[in-house]
């Protein structure tokens, strides 16, 4: 009388069930306190006239993007926990994470021109890859993996 892998497998993925719904309830409060905060923020800057300020509205933005980040985190997770494809949640999280570092990125945040045009470049193979790769997934079926 052999031991049964899938039910001794079986506690295991019902505990990795739970801590990802887990998660994804973290993630929503986390979501929740950051809109509070994003609000608090736009007050402050409507309140102390700075709103028109390009450094204080990129700010801003990057809270946006942050905010948005989470959401596809989220989503991931439900899909996961549902058993749905991730793949495209996945690149589309990049392609907002990505898109946020390009947005608020300073020169100033870089110590030699080499290092400002190497980051640079960095970030737009990174995006133009993400972009192509989002793309051909929209576009490509591949018989045996709906995940793609």
């Amino acid at each position: 009388m052999g031991i049964d892998l899938d039910d001794a497998a079986d506690p295991a993925a019902r505990a990795m069930e739970w801590l990802v719904l887990g998660a994804a309830y973290f993630l929503l409060i986390l979501f929740l306190i950051g809109v509070f905060d994003l609000f608090v923020s736009l007050y402050l800057l409507v309140a102390a006239g700075e709103f028109t300020d390009p450094n204080e509205v990129v700010g801003l933005l990057d809270s946006v993007l942050l905010l948005l980040i989470i959401v596809e985190v989220h989503r991931t997770l439900l899909a996961y926990a549902k058993g749905k494809p991730v793949l495209r949640i996945v690149v589309s999280a990049s392609i907002i994470a990505v898109a946020r570092r390009a947005i608020s990125f300073r020169l100033e945040d870089y110590g030699t021109g080499e290092e400002t045009i190497l980051a640079a470049l960095a970030i737009s193979v990174l995006v133009l890859a993400l972009t192509v790769g989002y793309f051909l997934l929209d576009r490509v079926e591949v018989p045996g993996r709906p995940e793609l």
